[in-house]
């Protein structure tokens, strides 16, 4: 019997492409750097801004000094449409995702959440319209660890309370969170609601494990 289903964030619960994005080519041409350099030093901090080594700020004041363009006006401007473009993709989720959670939520199913996400996505998270629905979430950058590490799948379950063969895992399959929670012995669920053109580079449809076209098919694995 399943106790609980534990989700990824982006592209499971809510999606980056159905709003306005704000990702390294959007914050290089804000701050003047060519989009190769700066893409360049923001892809090598991903690790340490995802484990909560450095906050997204601190990085992106680090790229603008690095290029010699740095000013509190200019980060101010970029963090705040960072945050800005964030908390908008609360404003597009699918129609069924809010359904879906409540259903789980009447059938007294523990919800959880698992995300790897940097300092202002967490900021967001909390603060969101989903974030009191989940009786256990795990956010990389404060846990000091990322997907697929097996340990930020063991401390969601210890919140939440269960074994992993009581639990569904959903997500869209990225930082192949589906292999590390079939190997723990949850049944991983490959969540495709979001699969469009914009965001086919992001989501890749992987045929070995159970595929998803509407959030409401979660309750069916129940």
């Amino acid at each position: 019997m399943k106790k609980a289903v534990i989700f990824d964030m982006y592209e499971t619960l809510i999606t980056h492409y159905a709003c306005p994005l704000y990702f390294s080519d959007e914050m290089a041409a804000d701050s003047g750097i060519s989009i190769d350099e700066f893409r360049k030093e923001w892809r090598e901090t991903e690790h340490e801004r995802s484990v909560g080594t450095y906050t997204t700020d601190e990085i992106v004041a680090g790229i603008l000094k690095h290029n010699h363009c740095y000013t509190e006006e200019l980060l101010n401007c970029i963090m705040f449409k960072r945050i800005q473009t964030k908390e908008e993709c609360f404003q597009h989720m699918h129609v069924d995702i809010l359904p879906l959670l409540n259903v789980l939520k009447e059938r007294g199913i523990l919800i959880g959440l698992i995300s790897n996400c940097f300092s202002e996505e967490a900021q967001v998270i909390r603060k969101s319209i989903l974030f009191p629905f989940f009786d256990g979430a795990v956010l990389s950058c404060e846990e000091g660890v990322e997907k697929p590490d097996e340990t930020i799948f063991y401390r969601c379950l210890d919140q939440l309370g269960v074994k992993p063969e009581e639990c569904i895992y959903v997500g869209d399959g990225g930082s192949q969170e589906l292999e590390a929670a079939k190997v723990l012995g949850m049944l991983p669920l490959q969540a495709l609601w979001y699969l469009t053109e914009r965001s086919a580079h992001r989501i890749t449809k992987k045929d070995e494990f159970i595929q998803l076209m509407n959030p409401m098919d979660v309750i069916n694995y129940l």
